[in-house]
């Protein structure tokens, strides 16, 4: 998610060689995610959601829970307004129980999801603890099984890791998710230095994650999705009706002079590496972010366990593939 200015993957994408450890290789196997969001205030959340569920209609992913990192009353209902459009409704949804940021969309759609589309949950209050989900589902997955996603606020990863042992498990947050998680992946940070909307906006949380965190991490940067323009096709596709993420992308790009070209796309290109993996668009810089009290980040070249994406290949091929994803429609049942 962004608020300053704020063909599925090729089919016969080809993995290049592996880059250590954080290679994402192509298997038969689903990769099993967790996406966490603020959807909104930005609307790049909406696109991301959107590729989840698309490569999830492939067989490509298996959505475990989708988490919200601000607690605006109705993002539950905003979460599972997509989950059941693309047939998914059963999917758990956790919001915030404790403090979170409340920044919601200053256009509004998330009011016209929600009076629009089918939705179960109509209220936070129907939603999980979203720490207590994470907890919930990590136990209950084989070891270095979970991927997952962030494209908001780090506040429930930050919660996650103070965590006790509870009924769940007798592990304590840190331990639980060194066992079960395989790979976090964030849409956070500007490289190699500056300051990003993700992180700034709950810096204490940024910190803690990004200080302890015990499995490997791969940033997706602002640089990164900045370039990268998407929804004109969408918007002008007419024989696309009644479809939540066309709605979104329809009422907003109007509103912004820079949008003209299409929303930039932060969140949709961390699903993308998340779930297909980096190396066929991108390179990896290790080394380790560090956040400072006022929300800025630097990079740490000299440590290890954390990596920055950078460019490889032209921008507009995963323009192309993205646009083309977020005009996904649902299966038939």
């Amino acid at each position: 998610m962004r608020l300053n200015t704020c063909k599925i993957l090729l089919l016969s994408l080809i993995c290049l060689p592996s880059m250590g450890l954080y290679a994402q290789k192509m298997t038969k196997n689903p990769v099993n995610i967790i996406f966490d969001s603020d959807m909104g205030p930005d609307y790049d959340d909406t696109g991301a959601i959107t590729i989840l569920h698309a490569l999830a209609d492939s067989g490509q992913a298996r959505i475990l829970a989708t988490m919200a990192s601000t607690k605006y009353e109705g993002v539950a209902g905003v979460l599972n307004v997509f989950n059941t459009y693309f047939n998914r409704p059963e999917i758990p949804v956790g919001v915030p129980k404790g403090y979170a940021l409340e920044l919601r969309d200053f256009q509004h759609w998330t009011d016209t999801l929600l009076a629009k589309y089918p939705h179960k949950i109509k209220t936070n209050d129907e939603a999980w603890d979203a720490v207590k989900l994470y907890r919930k589902i990590l136990a209950s997955q084989p070891d270095k099984s979970v991927t997952i996603v962030t494209v908001g606020f780090l506040t429930n990863l930050s919660n996650l890791l103070n965590t006790t042992a509870d009924e769940y498990s007798g592990l304590d947050g840190k331990t639980l998710v060194s066992k079960k998680v395989k790979l976090l992946v964030c849409m956070a940070g500007k490289f190699p230095s500056g300051f990003e909307f993700n992180v700034m906006k709950d810096a204490k949380a940024s910190q803690n994650v990004y200080q302890n965190w015990p499995t490997q991490i791969i940033l997706s940067g602002f640089e990164i999705g900045a370039k990268i323009h998407v929804g004109i096709p969408l918007i002008h596709n007419a024989s696309i009706h009644n479809d939540p993420i066309k709605d979104v992308f329809s009422i907003c790009i109007p509103k912004a002079k820079e949008d003209s070209a299409g929303r930039m796309s932060w969140d949709e290109t961390a699903v993308l590496v998340a779930i297909k993996g980096y190396s066929a668009y991108y390179t990896l810089h290790s080394g380790r972010m560090k956040v400072a009290d006022d929300g800025s980040d630097i990079w740490d070249h000299s440590s290890k366990g954390q990596a920055y994406l950078v460019e490889k290949a032209d921008y507009k091929e995963v323009q192309d593939i993205i646009n083309d994803l977020i005009m996904h429609q649902p299966r038939r049942k």
